[in-house]
């Protein structure tokens, strides 16, 4: 079940530093060493030339096919896909309750019972004078977002897996443009606004906050705004368990001459697992290199000096007119810049994070932070996307029990779930097939495995309004993980 907040705080006293490691992409990097060798405990490259042979995409799960279950996806043949949930519908499992479109960051949580719950966010973006809150208590009564949480059961007869939805209901409400966020090691999801709209935009309360919904809840939570966290364009957040500090990601553009980029930002609780007590906010800057900017001419395995800058006003009253506020203040100070910061996930004694369209194709990066002291750490690209065709703006990431790293695209084109694995190849999951002439239908969205690592959840974001004709929708995946890498 998830972890009580003091049962987290007493873990977080005993641990003492320690590292706690997730499989992660560590071996990526190893693998990719062309010479000297690397501390043990995070390996690492020397320089390589940008310009590398294209990545490889490889099938140890077979080719893709039409699933028998869910046809409109394509799945390896060896597994079986089945829908949970849909979007714009009448619940399947709880009267009176009509899903809200727009699934996007979701995760998994152990419950009580056995079961599992999800906590699923939805980005929707109706204009407040058509905005109606999904439930009460509701943080503004224009707002459509917020998030559902959901009940499913594993069960296994004869060494056959199934996958059922018991219950799903609405756990955060009043909300708008609920992207991302993250799961916490005390038990509860981070819900995250990717908008800062309020007053001037008819809202009736500021917007561009993060609230939390703990994983037991059973009904809408009181809408709380972590306002110390920062009021800006969020996407996803990431906690390292040994510490209790709190990585956010800016999902704003870097467009040269015209737009700035994205931050880095780090969340320091005066209480670890109590983030209403309030805490300090930060923004990464590369050592040495003031406004260093990383979404263009990288070297892959290259390892960038880090520290962190204080952040003086997180919730500036101009954020409502300038998403940039925020922003504007770390830079000021020299932090670094990205391009569309969106997937977080701690792993590796760190965080990794997506550049969504970063890169010199701009299809896309993949980053690792590490803390070696309290201020400093240190930035290592460990993939860069050489063309859409290889990896298309990764989006939402988990990384599986077994290594690899998952990625939902958020592309223009026909879209896939792509595992990345520690020697750097692609492996093609799930796609939702574009026939032309036919509409996209939508991006992927909220990868999370199950507790016990055996069934992938995850999401195509439909319609973002409340009367949009693409049904959201919440799918369960499984199969012989073991004969591959993911």
């Amino acid at each position: 079940m998830p972890m009580d907040r003091r049962v987290f705080i007493r873990k977080l006293a005993a641990a003492g530093g320690g590292a706690v490691l997730t499989p992660s992409l560590a071996g990526l990097i190893a693998h990719n060493r062309v010479s000297g060798l690397a501390p043990a405990s995070h390996p690492r490259l020397p320089e390589v030339g940008r310009k590398a042979r294209l990545t490889p995409v490889i099938k140890p799960y077979g080719e893709l096919a039409p699933s028998v279950d869910c046809p409109e996806l394509e799945i390896p043949e060896s597994f079986t896909c089945v829908r949970l949930s849909s979007g714009g519908q009448p619940s399947t499992v709880r009267d009176g309750l009509t899903v809200p479109n727009a699934f996007d960051g979701m995760a998994s949580f152990p419950l009580p019972n056995g079961n599992i719950r999800l906590i699923r966010n939805h980005e929707m973006v109706d204009d407040p004078d058509e905005g109606r809150p999904i439930g009460q208590p509701a943080y503004d009564p224009r707002g459509s977002g917020g998030t559902t949480s959901l009940e499913v059961r594993i069960s296994e007869v004869n060494g056959d897996l199934g996958v059922e939805l018991v219950d799903e209901f609405a756990s955060l409400a009043g909300t708008i443009v609920n992207c991302a966020g993250g799961s916490t090691p005390w038990g509860s999801w981070l819900s995250c606004e990717e908008i800062t709209h309020g007053s001037e935009r008819g809202y009736a309360r500021p917007h561009g906050y993060i609230f939390e919904v703990p994983a037991a809840a059973t009904g809408p939570v009181d809408p709380v705004p972590l306002r110390d966290m920062g009021r800006f364009v969020h996407e996803a957040i990431a906690v390292d368990p040994d510490t209790g500090i709190v990585y956010e990601t800016e999902d704003t553009w870097y467009v040269p001459d015209r737009l700035p980029g994205a931050g880095f930002y780090r969340f320091i609780p005066n209480e670890p697992g109590a983030l209403a007590a309030g805490g300090r906010l930060q923004m990464m800057a590369v050592t040495g290199q003031s406004g260093y900017l990383t979404a263009r001419g990288q070297t892959v395995g290259a390892t960038l000096p880090a520290h962190w800058v204080d952040i003086d006003d997180p919730d500036p009253p101009e954020a409502e007119s300038d998403n940039l506020a925020v922003f504007r203040q770390g830079v000021e100070k020299g932090a670094a810049r990205f391009a569309r910061l969106e997937g977080a996930f701690h792993g590796d004694g760190g965080i990794y994070v997506v550049s969504t369209n970063g890169g010199d194709a701009m299809a896309g990066q993949v980053f690792h932070y590490r803390p070696t002291t309290a201020e400093t750490g240190e930035l290592t690209l460990v993939f860069e996307s050489p063309s859409h065709d290889v990896l298309d703006s990764p989006d939402n990431i988990v990384l599986s029990p077994r290594g690899g790293l998952v990625m939902c695209e958020d592309g223009s084109g026909e879209q896939y779930v792509r595992g990345l694995n520690r020697e750097g190849q692609i492996v093609n999951m799930v796609r939702a097939p574009h026939p032309e002439g036919t509409r996209q239908p939508g991006e992927f969205a909220g990868s999370c495995f199950s507790p016990d690592g055996r069934v992938l959840f995850f999401n195509v974001q439909g319609s973002r309004t409340a009367g949009g004709s693409r049904a959201s929708a919440t799918y369960a995946l499984w199969g012989p993980w073991e004969d591959g890498p993911i």
